[in-house]
């Protein structure tokens, strides 16, 4: 046993990394000076205990490098699994990384030290990525290993530094009493990798554990949960690596058995249940008619609000609310009420007590208006005139009409008030079309002028514009008086309407959904311009201001035009998301017909990386890279078919036909 290779010892992961080390590159403490820059990561040499050592029960292990390492954010970045609640303490000492363990170790158990991509060197601080040191207190060590990726659901991105673990235990009710067994964090590319599992059945889960427990018991914490339930198992492969010697001949061949393990392709799909304690956030009084209240999460029912040092009785105000009704405005309407510097309210009002269980809470508040200090005014000279009367300026409702210098084809125009409008006279709207050098007047049945459903003070006018086309709006005076008896003065404005050829239309044709489905064009951000829902298997976009966009798709289940999230207790994953794999560049009246299958390509690679914030290092040089070589590679613009994956497109565990190919 003694005359066996090290080697033998190691596991396939650190195997292939010491390899490759020793064959293509030595690392140096440093490189001369306009030389080669080093990109190459510390390379182990060895460590007390060796891998996979058994029956080990000292508390300080040490490893060896093959030059000067340094420790990048030990707390963040090391995880020991089983978890720890005593945090080892871990340094660097030139070659040598020490740990010392503070907590006791379980008898019989195998444990792994993940190292992720903490180890670095000291000169360039290139990082051993994926490292990690296996060890047994009894007589065998553990091997199985699950993996996958980690992806947030919302945007395909994928996540760093959350923590992935699984039980035994496959009562649902584990991830939020008891602490997960084995734990690994989700590397740079969002891939994981849970080491040296004992046979057997597992759920698999992942949390952003803030509390730092490794259990589910914070409502706010980030989370994923896999369906199905998880049997690892290891197949027998072989490794065959050619030496050359010195003179670039075939030196010898080596074999080297190892095991692969499966699954190796779990997908994780991370959300928050968007879960918040409901209180009153802010309450104020800025202006004397006004009470504005805001909680911090919406609610299906309104609070109820009484005045108590006013006989105000019950229709004092005129409330103006967001559609969540997490945002409130109580327009007061008597002036002898609001003309008090002091309102007294009572709200009862649902809010979240300490068992996080919504309750009905009685509430008393003083709405207290502070008038701003006046500037003083500068004495101006008295005109003597005993014979002119006083004028006094008419006070009207004011009213901002948004008309921009060329009016969009597919928009409204958007009228607000800055108080909420006791009466409208829609006659008084006047709309015009420029015909020749006459302005025609239009029939009132070719326009509307109607409330925002969104919001009590503001106004659409919806006409079906002419592209190219002048018009005139014009409204009478006295057309709207406010709730305080305000009326609005006269107004008029020429406009004209774009062109067609100041848009570009876009269609996709969509294969894997049909309907209940919403397709997001996206900015350079990553963030929505406009949506339309997917309708007989095609998404139709028109108007579109030319530029670069990106597309987004998720599966809308239960069909109310918004995105949900999941929730662990209902078992309810979040909505699926899909990527167009290429951005779209649309010019000025360009008509552009996209194929997209949803399925075609694999759920990791789908994201764009121009759009994507998570890059490790070396997609960042790849990038640049391509950049630099888009004159030899120049593809066509609009592929209709996306390309192959890479690995093995087998549909995950959760049963959806998503494969992945990191």
């Amino acid at each position: 046993m003694k005359n066996h290779s090290k080697l033998k010892y190691l596991p396939i992961g650190l195997m292939l990394v010491t390899l490759g080390s020793i064959l293509f590159s030595c690392a140096n403490m440093s490189r001369p000076s306009g030389g080669p820059r080093d990109k190459t990561p510390p390379v182990y040499i060895k460590s007390d205990p060796l891998p996979d050592t058994r029956n080990f029960s000292k508390k300080r292990l040490e490893i060896e490098f093959d030059e000067i390492v340094q420790i990048d954010k030990p707390s963040e970045k090391i995880i020991i699994s089983p978890p720890q609640v005593v945090m080892p303490k871990i340094q660097a000492q030139g070659r040598k990384v020490r740990i010392e363990l503070q907590d006791s170790l379980i008898p019989n158990t195998t444990y792994t030290i993940d190292f992720n991509d903490a180890i670095v060197d000291n000169n360039e601080k290139n990082p051993l990525e994926g490292f990690s040191l296996s060890f047994s207190t009894g007589d065998t060590c553990d091997s199985l290993q699950i993996s996958g990726i980690l992806l947030n659901a919302a945007d395909l991105e994928p996540i760093t530094g959350m923590l992935v673990g699984v039980y035994s235990n496959l009562e649902d009710s584990a991830f939020k009493t008891l602490p997960m067994e084995r734990i690994t964090l989700s590397d740079s590319r969002g891939n994981f990798f849970i080491r040296n599992l004992k046979p057997g059945s597992y759920r698999i889960v992942a949390i952003k554990d803030f509390n730092r427990n490794y259990r589910f018991d914070n409502p706010s914490e980030d989370i994923a949960f896999c369906d199905s339930i998880i049997t690892p198992y290891a197949v027998p492969q072989q490794y065959i690596d050619t030496i050359y010697n010195d003179s670039a001949a075939i030196d010898s061949v080596v074999v080297i058995d190892y095991n692969k393990f499966y699954p190796n392709n779990v997908l994780l799909m991370a959300f928050n249940e968007q879960y918040k304690s409901r209180y009153l956030e802010d309450n104020s009084r800025k202006e004397r008619n006004k009470l504005e209240f805001t909680f911090a999460t919406p609610h299906d029912s309104l609070p109820k609000i009484e005045l108590l040092n006013t006989n105000a009785g019950n229709d004092w105000y005129v409330l103006e609310k967001s559609n969540t009704n997490d945002t409130l405005c109580y327009w007061i309407k008597d002036s002898l009420i609001y003309n008090i510097d002091t309102l007294q309210v009572a709200m009862q009002y649902f809010r979240t007590d300490s068992l996080q269980e919504l309750s009905l809470y009685d509430d008393t508040l003083n709405m207290v208006y502070r008038a701003p200090k006046e500037k003083p005014k500068k004495k101006k000279k008295k005109i003597s005139n005993d014979s002119l009367p006083e004028v006094i300026p008419t006070v009207f409702a004011k009213m901002d009409v948004k008309i921009s210098g060329k009016q969009d084809v597919n928009k409204p125009i958007y009228i607000t008030f800055e108080k909420p409008i006791d009466s409208i006279n829609l006659s008084a709207f006047h709309l015009f079309e420029k015909r020749d050098t006459v302005w025609a007047p239009l029939p009132d049945s070719l326009y509307a002028v109607a409330q925002d459903p969104t919001s009590i003070r503001r106004y659409l006018l919806t006409h079906k514009w002419k592209p190219e086309g002048s018009y005139r709006l014009a409204i009478d005076s006295m057309a709207a008086v406010d709730m305080y008896g305000l009326h609005t003065d006269k107004f008029s404005r020429d406009f004209s309407v774009k062109s067609l050829q100041e848009y570009s239309n876009l269609y996709f044709a969509i294969t894997g959904v049909s309907d209940n489905a919403i397709v997001e064009l996206l900015n350079s951000s990553d963030k929505p311009v406009t949506s339309v829902p997917v309708k007989d298997g095609g998404a139709e976009f028109t108007y579109l201001k030319p530029g670069t966009y990106y597309a987004r798709l998720y599966i809308d289940s239960n069909g109310n035009g918004k995105y949900d999230t999941g929730n662990y207790d209902r078992k309810q994953q979040p909505e699926e998301v899909y990527y167009y794999t290429q951005e779209l560049e649309l010019r000025a009246y360009w008509n552009v017909e996209q194929d997209w299958n949803i399925y075609q390509t694999a759920i990791d690679k789908q994201k764009p990386l121009a759009i994507k914030k998570n890059k490790p290092k070396e997609e960042k040089e790849v990038k640049e890279e391509n950049e630099k070589d888009d004159d030899e590679h120049n593809h066509s613009q609009y592929p209709n078919s996306g390309y192959s994956p890479g690995g093995s497109p087998t549909p995950t565990f959760s049963g959806a036909p998503r494969p992945i190919g990191y």
